[in-house]
Parts: C-alpha cells; sequence; structure tokens
C-alpha cells in the first residue's frame, strides 16, 4: 500500500507561480515512478510531468519549459514547480506512483486525493 498527500495549490495570477508537494509513505522513495497529472471540468485526466526510476524526467509539451518536477529522497516528497501559470493550467493536480515509467495514468496504481490550482487573468 502507497499513500500520497498533495499540498500547495491555491489561487494564483497568470504570470505567476506555485510549488505543489506530495509525500508518499508505503514505498522505497527512491525507487518509485512518481507523475504528475491534471483535470479540468469536463476533461480527461492528463499528463503533466514524471520523475521516474532511472532516474529520468518527462514533461508534457504544453508545461515544457515552465514545470519542474524534482525530488527530496531526504524527505519522501515529489515537487511541480510551475512558472509562468496560464489560464490553461487551471486544474487540479494529482501525484502518482506506478510500476512502470509512463505517461498514461492507467498505468499509475496509486493516487493522491488532489490539489486545485486556479490562475486567473
Amino acid at each position: 500500500q502507497v499513500t500520497l498527500v498533495e499540498s500547495g495549490g491555491g489561487l494564483v495570477q497568470a504570470g505567476g507561480s506555485l510549488r505543489l508537494s506530495c509525500v508518499v509513505s508505503g514505498r522505497t522513495f527512491t525507487n518509485m515512478n512518481m507523475g504528475w497529472f491534471r483535470q479540468a471540468p469536463g476533461k480527461e485526466r492528463e499528463f503533466v510531468a514524471a520523475y521516474w526510476s532511472g532516474p529520468n524526467t518527462r514533461y508534457a509539451d504544453s508545461v515544457k519549459g515552465r514545470f519542474t518536477i524534482s525530488r527530496d529522497n531526504t524527505k519522501n516528497t515529489v515537487y511541480l514547480q510551475m512558472n509562468s501559470l496560464e489560464s490553461g493550467d487551471t486544474a487540479v493536480y494529482y501525484c502518482a506512483v506506478g510500476s512502470i515509467p509512463s505517461s498514461r495514468f492507467s498505468e499509475y496504481d496509486y493516487w493522491g486525493q488532489g490539489t486545485q490550482v486556479t490562475v486567473s487573468s
């Protein structure tokens, strides 16, 4: 069993920044494949970024150059630093753990409950 708890969401002006955190327990953190996903109302959950064992990082084209995923192994925490935020970034953001490095949400096994990010113009 793996438990994930997200935090750091909120309301921010376009062009601003937020840093999301996800604390993970129940697994050897350094070997976890971690992903960030987001879901806006009426839309499917979409891939945002991943930090896979290896190590390797991946980003959706829509956030590349603006978002950065990182890990702090001493705190069992994965972060998503979001800069130059746009209205299109408004969504509920979820962190997830999977056994296989993937950008598909169906390939992830454990999920947090999400944190709301709202970007105003």
